[in-house]
């Protein structure tokens, strides 16, 4: 009960707190705070449990043996209760961040339990088919997020973000698929016998790879993070936090299971994954030195923090046996980044519900008089940095040392090839710290120490700036930083030792000695690297004088978005050219032998199927669209009705179009060949432009990929 009441509760809340909030919107924010309440008070009982030695299971039974499974062990313990907390806190923040100026309350507080529930079905799955169902789930419930403000670049960056949500569960379906039919199993506690016996590792290599893909995506991970800058500054800062605190934790949880079990103690896989999180470290952090936007900086900053967590998986996968340090450095920098982003991103919603602005020079001396504001921001940013005696440092020190360790075995084995590789690894590593050093000390001194060259005085005024309510959530949220990281072996250690099995980490062979001279150097090579390129670069490069004012200045060039200059260019491309090599094919046997069987027997199951997909996705939507996602512009008038029918309608015209002039129009076939496809093509593309503006777009697709799930379980007998 307790494992069903955690995944499913919050969805069942989500229709109560709706339905509450067409009556009372103070009632609805109540429900909602005392539903995270409850699921937080079922978390603790939960890891109470699990720490009294006992675990739990649970059985939903399904389509030819696939149905959904949970499990409750150390690991999932832990995270159910991140996961609650963060909504906790959170919830206790939304109820004064919405109140005065924004709208749509009742839809994002839905949304807003939904994923509550789906995240934590993703976090307690025992099989990779029951997460796959919550991680789809969880992409949809929180596009809405993202969406929120409905401003064009909200919706633009929105459908950056299901874009890569649907591409990245689709590539990911496709590797489960190819791990089943290898493995015949997809639960995760048999994974690593099934794969350890299996002779065709080309074919793990392939469904490793594309479950890498999808979980890679929402982690935020190198080359997939194309999203994540763009989603958090325009989300609202409750669901920023939680974007970043722990739905890319659900991106890490699959990394982790392929790579703890299906890739265990296997070099190159570890050796790729290093790579990727370097990259997506190093990357990330640049990136947030030149940002020059508060909660941009906090999204890139996510971006970089990925990256670290990935190294110290990688590390455990390259040491083997020998993982200790890495693997339960990898566990605890989970769950610290958590703690830091949702700390500092309500700190920047706290400044964003009082000014409505986010850019650097807005916002600077905002911070100036207000001790509880300065304290939790300071813990967020201390803890980032890894400065000793906060939380944070000791996570980076653990994967550091893993990192150090294995250059020792490298130089013990006469590698000095690849010693030399992973000294340069370790430096990356080390400098990624220190730029991590730098942009949190350009944040803090920008809003604590700096003053406003005009608006000084209005910021000092602003006494009231967060209710009772509020101060609360970031206080204690804060307090965990320094209370976690103070004694790390009665704190840190206790966590590592109760989750740490799911990662397959080692015991180490004694105490850590955190505070060490050895251990403390790197932490001292980070931060200083951080203070000289604060005072180097960011002070006299990213910054100008302007009316005798200093500055913050974006110097990062426009050129450089790798989601405008290289992924639409991509796929505009591949539409383009998909259409030519359609074209091509205008030889008369192609349209004799092949094309003209094919679409005479699909034109009439093709018409029929869109006409009832799209009037079945057209009455959700406007189902939805006059409820739940009842959004605040004017309707246009011109399109009322059957929009999806009439997008989806469109496309079937179009084929049909040119269908009827390659069936019936025999004479001169390869002289109008081309025109007929470039006319399918245009009624294609119009129709798929149409259905693209539709809330129901989403829905159409979820669902075409659950039936595609469902048909292959229904059939394959294998």
């Amino acid at each position: 009960m307790l494992l069903a009441f955690l995944a499913f509760f919050p969805m069942v809340a989500a229709l109560i707190s709706y339905l509450v909030g067409r009556r009372s919107k103070s009632l609805r924010d109540s429900v909602v705070m005392l539903s995270c309440l409850a699921e937080f008070l079922a978390a603790a009982a939960g890891i109470v449990m699990v720490i009294g030695g006992r675990t739990l299971s649970l059985e939903i039974p399904g389509f030819c043996g696939f149905g959904l499974s949970f499990e409750l062990d150390g690991f999932r313990a832990l995270y159910a209760l991140v996961g609650a907390v963060m909504w906790l806190m959170t919830s206790m923040l939304s109820k004064e961040y919405f109140a005065h100026h924004y709208r749509n309350r009742n839809r994002y507080y839905f949304f807003y339990l939904m994923t509550l529930g789906a995240t934590l079905g993703v976090f307690l799955s025992a099989d990779l088919f029951t997460t796959f169902i919550f991680f789809e789930i969880m992409s949809f419930t929180s596009y809405t997020w993202v969406a929120h403000d409905e401003t064009p670049g909200a919706l633009r960056a929105a459908e950056t973000y299901l874009a890569v949500a649907i591409i990245g569960g689709m590539v990911m379906l496709i590797g489960l698929f190819l791990l089943y039919v290898t493995l015949g199993t997809l639960r995760i506690d048999e994974l690593y016998v099934m794969a350890s016996a299996c002779a065709d590792k080309g074919v793990l290599w392939a469904a490793g790879l594309c479950i890498l893909f999808g979980f890679g995506a929402k982690a935020g991970m190198f080359p997939l993070h194309i999203w994540l800058p763009k989603a958090h500054p325009v989300a609202p800062a409750p669901a920023s936090a939680l974007l970043s605190g722990i739905l890319t934790k659900s991106g890490i949880f699959g990394i982790i299971v392929v790579s703890a079990n299906i890739f265990r103690a296997d070099p190159t896989w570890g050796a790729m994954l290093l790579m990727l999180g370097l990259i997506t470290m190093l990357g990330g952090a640049v990136l947030a030195v030149f940002s020059v936007n508060l909660k941009r900086t906090l999204a890139c900053s996510s971006m970089s923090q990925i990256g670290f967590i990935l190294t110290g998986i990688a590390m455990s996968c390259l040491l083997g046996e020998e993982n200790a340090l890495a693997a339960r450095g990898a566990l605890l920098y989970m769950v610290n980044h958590s703690l830091f982003k949702l700390v500092l991103f309500m700190a920047a919603g706290v400044v964003y519900m009082n000014l409505h602005q986010l850019n650097l020079n807005d916002i600077r001396g905002f911070g100036r008089r207000k001790p509880l504001l300065h304290f939790a921001f300071l813990m967020g940013a201390v803890g980032l940095m890894g400065v000793p005696l906060f939380s944070g440092y000791v996570s980076k020190t653990l994967i550091h040392e893993g990192i150090v360790e294995y250059v020792h075995l490298l130089s013990e084995m006469g590698k000095s090839g690849e010693v030399m590789l992973y000294t340069l690894a370790e430096w990356v590593y080390l400098f990624s710290g220190g730029l991590t050093g730098a942009y949190m000390i350009k944040l803090y001194i920008c809003l604590f120490w700096e003053q406003h060259p005009t608006q000084q005085g209005v910021h000092e005024a602003h006494e009231h700036y967060m209710s009772p309510l509020s101060a609360l959530a970031l206080t204690l949220s804060a307090l965990l930083v320094p209370v976690l990281g103070i004694m790390p072996n009665r704190t840190m250690d206790p966590i590592a030792d109760l989750a740490g099995g799911f990662l397959n980490a080692g015991t180490p062979a004694h105490a850590v000695e955190y505070f060490s001279l050895t251990n403390l150097k790197g932490a001292c090579i980070s931060l200083a690297i951080g203070v000289i390129v604060y005072l180097a670069v960011i002070r006299p490069l990213l910054m100008r004088t302007e009316n005798g004012v200093r500055v913050y200045v974006d110097r990062w060039p426009a050129w450089a978005d790798v989601e405008e200059r290289l992924y639409r260019p991509a796929i505009a491309a591949l539409l383009h050219w998909g259409g030519v090599i359609a074209m091509i094919g205008s030889e008369q046997v192609l349209e004799e032998r092949i094309f003209r069987p094919i679409v005479a027997a699909l034109t009439i199951v093709g018409s029929i199927c869109a006409k009832l997909l799209g009037s079945v996705t057209d009455a959700l939507a406007y189902c939805i669209g006059r409820t739940v996602l009842a959004m605040r512009r004017p309707v246009d008038h011109a399109h009322v009705g059957n929009r999806v029918t009439y997008a989806v309608g469109s496309v079937a015209d179009g084929v049909t179009e040119g269908l009827n002039r390659t069936l019936w129009r025999r004479n001169r076939i390869h002289h109008h060949f081309v025109g007929r496809m470039a006319g399918m093509w245009d009624g294609l593309m119009d129709g798929v432009q149409r259905i693209t503006h539709t809330m129901s777009y989403g829905l159409m697709l979820f669902g075409l990929g659950l039936c595609v799930t469902l048909l292959y379980l229904m059939f394959y007998h294998g």
